[in-house]
């Protein structure tokens, strides 16, 4: 290889690999950064950041500290809110690889001509306001609808008295599974449609049953769609704060809630950012607990 034709080649990998590095330190390395940096300051007397300088005035708080990280650890119910929040997310993830699996793999198996309809109808939903969507739950869900007096009719029947669906765990958990069930669908769809199904045919010769083709070839196979759904839905539930607000009550609040209200509300940003981080660093330990078990999981099949 030639001195110019290494020049060229470095070029076209400065060309390829520049703008997506450029745009990952710009839009994600530095506003970590900076979170990280704004999580070591005191909070401001009116709120926002104290500067790092001294001030004039003496006495006034200033510089670094790690006072936010010290709060967050002295009052277990952060630790509560997390757990909660974790829960939520879980759940969620759960409620919709039940929902979403024969759906996808009924998508999966159709006729061609009716894939693309199919799919169209789960993405759907996201040609509208998502707000809007959310704010039709609260009419759905409400004390007056005609879900909430079915629901409230048969628990009279068995002498319960009547429950309120709305403004409860229940809505936000309706809200959450809504919203996240077409990223659950989507990589599952996208990983049923790729299967060979002469591998069920042979299953079937060697006599096994329809369950034992779906546990035995189907189900492993499906592993990647199932790794990939599952965190695209149990990651953004973490950090969701407009579905716990419009649905939820004034116990329903999630992590992403507390963070929201840090910055918006109380204007705590040193305590706001710590959280975040915190959050962050769950997230990070979570996704590679996971990929280590999926590695480990498809490690096995294989």
């Amino acid at each position: 290889m030639t001195r110019e034709s290494g020049k060229e080649n470095r070029a076209a990998r400065i060309l390829v690999s520049g703008p997506p590095l450029l745009f990952l330190v710009v839009f994600f390395v530095a506003p970590s950064l900076i979170m990280v940096l704004t999580s070591f300051r005191f909070p401001g007397e009116f709120g926002g950041l104290a500067p790092i300088a001294a001030p004039a005035e003496k006495g006034s708080e200033h510089g670094f500290t790690a006072e936010a990280y010290q709060f967050f650890f002295s009052d277990f119910l952060y630790a509560q809110i997390f757990l909660k929040s974790f829960a939520v997310a879980a759940a969620t993830t759960l409620i919709c690889l039940v929902m979403a699996y024969p759906l996808a793999l009924l998508i999966a198996r159709s006729k061609k001509q009716f894939r693309n309809l199919m799919v169209l109808l789960v993405v759907l939903p996201f040609a509208s306001n998502f707000l809007i969507r959310i704010y039709a739950w609260m009419i759905i869900l409400g004390p007056e609808s005609a879900l909430s007096h079915f629901v409230n009719a048969i628990l009279a029947t068995f002498g319960v008295t009547p429950v309120t669906l709305l403004f409860s765990p229940f809505a936000v958990m309706v809200g959450m599974v809504y919203v996240h069930l077409p990223f659950m669908v989507l990589p599952l769809y996208t990983n049923l449609e790729k299967h060979d199904l002469s591998l069920l045919d042979a299953a079937q010769d060697l006599g096994a049953t329809s369950w034992q083709r779906f546990w035995r070839v189907t189900w492993p196979l499906s592993l990647p769609g199932v790794f990939a759904g599952s965190a695209l839905v149990f990651i953004p539930v973490l950090g969701m704060f407009a579905v716990p607000d419009i649905l939820g009550g004034t116990g329903d609040i999630l992590i992403g809630n507390l963070i929201k209200d840090q910055f918006l509300g109380t204007r705590d940003w040193p305590f706001g950012s710590a959280l975040s981080i915190m959050l962050t660093l769950a997230v990070l330990s979570v996704a590679g607990l996971a990929t280590w078990f999926a590695r480990s999981a498809t490690g096995q099949r294989a």
